[in-house]
């Protein structure tokens, strides 16, 4: 009872109140100008930051972005040489993968020999068809374009033959799984093909920096205890969709504005830090598949879709390699 009438003296008081504001015309006209001239101070301030981020975003910048990506790869390299030399020479108390290969199994070594053997057949024809498409001008023709179809075109041709070649059961000898294994290698040189245009040098230079790197990061991943880098795989999703995100923005965004410059150092610089971690991730990965897979199974080990992983890894770097030096040698000019 209290309560409602307390709610009734307050609704009646209301009414009186809107009653009398509602005869006093100077009131109700102050109120609609007041209101008028908050939204437009409203709306005015939102122009302003709108403009202000506009031309913060869209302002020439210089190098700092690539400066800070070139130091965070710098730091990435001090960390894996210091790896490499903690687990290289045994500082380590833990057990790594070298000491235990020394007990395997001979099929544990055909499993991870057969990998490697596809990883380099993998990198041989996808050289092989990029410098035959690069030879042919039509081909070049075709993979140069930069309409939408071509685009989607390129994207699906490649994811399409990835997950065609690794859906395929494997068998050993030549079959179904290895046709497509060698389609999904071709259309990869064909798609990398115009890196081609950078020229000789820079290629061979990104090509040894590449070979380097994947080494260095092999070795580390098999001196150090089998399961050390195993753990990194949701961090490595996560930076995964940021470097995606980022390439798809710069595709966007020209280099020349700070949001554009901060965008394409994050996809060559970050995408070379991730895809290294993926290496590591990928290399282990193989190694634990291989000693961990029952020699009886339903389905047999499957070499092929071990390799294929790596061998994107190695295709990211090389890549992103290429693209910091082509960056840097148009800098000097």
């Amino acid at each position: 009872m209290i309560i409602l009438k307390v709610l009734s003296g307050t609704h009646s008081g209301l009414c009186s109140n809107f009653s009398r504001a509602a005869h006093n015309p100077s009131k109700v006209f102050l109120t609609r100008v007041y209101s008028q001239q908050s939204r437009e101070t409203i709306w005015k301030s939102a122009r302003a930051r709108r403009r202000a981020f506009t031309e913060t975003v869209s302002k020439p910048v210089g190098d700092t972005a690539f400066t800070i990506g070139r130091g965070a790869v710098a730091g990435g390299a001090i960390f894996g040489l210091g790896s490499l030399c903690y687990y290289g020479l045994g500082l380590s108390n833990e057990v790594g993968t070298l000491e235990t290969s020394r007990i395997w199994p001979q099929y544990v070594r055909n499993r991870i020999h057969d990998t490697y053997m596809y990883f380099g057949s993998s990198i041989a024809i996808t050289a092989a068809s990029a410098v035959t498409v690069f030879r042919s001008p039509v081909m070049m023709n075709l993979v140069m374009k930069n309409s939408w179809l071509a685009i989607g075109g390129t994207i699906v041709a490649m994811m399409g033959s990835g997950i065609l070649a690794q859906s395929i059961e494997y068998s050993p000898g030549f079959g179904p799984k290895q046709m497509a294994w060698i389609l999904h290698s071709a259309v990869m040189g064909a798609v990398i093909a115009p890196v081609c245009l950078v020229g000789g040098p820079i290629l061979l230079r990104a090509a040894v920096y590449t070979a380097g790197i994947v080494g260095g990061l092999s070795t580390v991943a098999v001196c150090a205890p089998s399961d050390k880098f195993l753990t990194m795989g949701g961090p490595l999703a996560i930076g995964l969709g940021v470097v995606f995100a980022s390439s798809i923005g710069s595709a966007f965004l020209p280099p020349t504005t700070a949001l554009g410059a901060g965008l394409m150092s994050m996809s060559l610089y970050g995408g070379l830090l991730l895809f290294s971690g993926f290496m590591l991730y990928d290399t282990q990965r193989i190694i634990r598949k291989a000693e961990t897979h029952p020699l009886y199974g339903v389905q047999p080990y499957d070499p092929i879709n071990a390799a294929i992983s790596i061998y994107l890894d190695t295709m990211n770097i090389f890549i992103r390699m290429v693209m910091i030096l082509a960056s840097g040698n148009n800098r000097k000019r």
